[in-house]
């Protein structure tokens, strides 16, 4: 075997690979004989067919295993040999020509990963804003669950007000009088003005009673779930089974009980232990990007732009996704397209702090124990079927990058931690409204490489309402609750590295047209770990602004 360099520039290195055709042959000569013995044939014993048949049944399925093993074996001898750190996988190209018996010419192409200078992680300083848990919020989340365990008694004749629960049946229909998918039920109950319904439908109810039968008129909206309905009229029939009143709300220990619970004490534990955990969340992401901050501000190397490139492009697959799901997608694009450089730029700040926490971990000891590592894996399997999930667990301990992407979040949380312990800490008291704009401003967002807070431009989603409960049948009336198109990353999350063994590289023919992108899945395990949650160093890719509706 024979290597050439012929590129070293930068972190690009490209090299020509050359496999005698002796040693191609020498491998198919070693896997006929193996293989000989198994090879069963009309006419031969088992065991007993000749070496000369099995090579022209067999032969070129052989020969090309022969050549794809030889290919594998040389690019990894390469990278042992060249002391290599490939930072995506090496693109691959047999040389033109190539016929059975000659020697096989590979042109291999790769960057590498950078020599990341020894991180400066002295004299680290951070402030961390607490939040003390108000006994207000306490009081009005109680107060919500008094609300939601109201004791309903029957009205009997009386007419249905804002405020009451009505029981009904419906059957939703066209304008034409045809009943569509979705719009029966039976039981349903409605608190009227609790605007769980589509807009005008609960208003129409409002005096209804018991025993009445009444036909309504509504009109979808235009974001309606269901595309059929949305923006069209309809009418519904309605019987109304009975009309309720609202006992008084007690928040009390029966309440508590109603909830699965032993006491309202045991109910305000759990409910001031929920604030503290969101608080603190707040806090720990507060303070991460404070650190991430000074570590971008700190150190500034070169990284590989293929991982850039395909951070990058992860990013925008996001945001054009969750722009379809805008008034106007065509603005938002065109929005979006307007900062396309910044966020090519949170693309290479993510890459690099990847990289860095990586480097700070490695030289500092910070591991996934294997404990942890089959905690992990047994908590990801949980989201299959039962069926599936010894597949999945086999399936990450034979993947390295599988493993290593699944490791690591908990990896960079541990080197955050890590430099939180190094770092020198101020506390300061605060509201949880001061924190949470301290997380979105753009003070919290600067760094060296990026100052533009982009999550300051992402609107508030409202969550859709819950559609109306109880019943059988369909709930066409009830609103669609809205979904982000792409889930938000959280703030807090820049996944570190480990360095784990390359995965093989693709081979691709000559004829076949080099790709000009590869996919983040097929990066080495060592720099998937780094980019993984690069996500978030400086925060999730933030939607564009919401683009105005056209006036009507």
């Amino acid at each position: 075997m024979q290597t050439v360099e012929t590129l070293n520039e930068g972190l690009k290195r490209a090299y020509t690979l050359t496999i005698s055709a002796g040693d191609i042959a020498k491998r198919v000569d070693a896997e006929l004989k193996r293989v000989a013995p198994q090879i069963k044939m009309p006419g031969f014993r088992p065991g007993k067919v000749p070496t000369n048949l099995v090579r022209k049944m067999h032969g070129p399925a052989i020969e090309q295993d022969a050549l794809n093993t030889s290919i594998q074996e040389g690019i990894q001898a390469l990278i042992a040999e060249q002391q290599l750190r490939p930072a995506m996988q090496p693109t691959v190209e047999l040389g033109e020509g190539y016929e059975s018996g000659k020697d096989a010419e590979l042109k291999i192409e790769l960057e590498v990963l950078p020599q990341v200078p020894a991180p400066a992680i002295e004299g680290l300083k951070l402030e961390r804003l607490t939040v003390p848990v108000d006994e207000s919020a306490i009081e009005e989340q109680l107060k919500r669950f008094a609300d939601g365990a109201k004791r309903w008694e029957d009205a009997g004749d009386k007419a249905a007000e804002t405020g009451d629960q009505v029981t009904m049946d419906f059957v939703g229909k066209t304008m034409d009088g045809v009943a569509f998918d979705g719009g029966t039920g039976t039981d349903m109950d409605v608190e009227l003005g609790a605007g769980r319904l589509i807009p005008g439908f609960e208003e129409q109810v409002v005096g209804a009673k018991a025993g009445e039968e009444r036909q309504i008129k509504v009109s979808f909206p235009e974001d309606y779930g269901a595309k059929e309905l949305a923006g069209q009229d309809a009418t519904f029939d309605l019987t109304i089974k009975a009309v309720k009143t609202a006992g008084e709300s007690q928040i009390d220990d029966e309440m508590a009980k109603s909830l699965g619970l032993e006491s309202l004490e045991q109910l305000k534990g759990l409910v001031k232990g929920q604030f503290e955990q969101e608080n603190n969340g707040l806090t720990r992401t507060y303070m991460k990007r404070k650190l991430l901050d000074q570590l971008a501000e700190g150190h500034d190397f070169e990284v590989p732009p293929s991982m850039v490139e395909a951070e990058f492009n992860q990013i925008w697959q996001q945001l054009q996704h969750e722009a379809t799901h805008e008034p106007d997608p065509q603005a938002a694009l065109d929005e979006m397209e307007k900062e396309r450089d910044d966020y090519r730029k949170i693309a290479e700040r993510r890459v690099r702090l990847g990289l860095l926490l990586s480097e700070i971990g490695q030289a500092n000891g910070v591991e996934v124990t294997q404990q942890e590592m089959q905690r992990l894996m047994m908590q990801a399997a949980q989201q299959y079927g039962p069926d599936d999930r010894q597949r999945f667990i086999q399936y990450v301990q034979q993947d390295p990058m599988a493993a290593a992407q699944l490791r690591a979040p908990l990896y960079e949380d541990k080197v955050v931690d890590f430099l939180f312990d190094k770092a020198e800490i101020t506390d300061r008291e605060t509201t949880k409204e001061e924190l949470e704009a301290a997380i979105e401003s753009e003070d919290g967002f600067a760094t060296g490489t990026h100052s533009h807070d982009h999550d300051n431009h992402k609107p508030k989603q409202a969550r859709g309402k819950k559609g109306a409960s109880g019943g059988e049948g369909g709930d066409a009336a009830a609103k669609p609750a809205k979904k982000s198109a792409a889930k938000d990353a959280p703030a807090d999350e820049v996944g570190g590295a480990e360095t784990a063994p390359a995965k093989k590289p693709r081979v691709k023919k000559a004829a076949a047209p080099v790709e000009a992108e590869t996919q983040v899945a097929e990066a080495s395990p060592e720099a998937a770990e780094s980019a993984e949650g690069t996500q978030a160093a400086d925060a999730a890719p933030a939607k564009k602004p919401r683009a105005k509706k056209p006036a009507a």
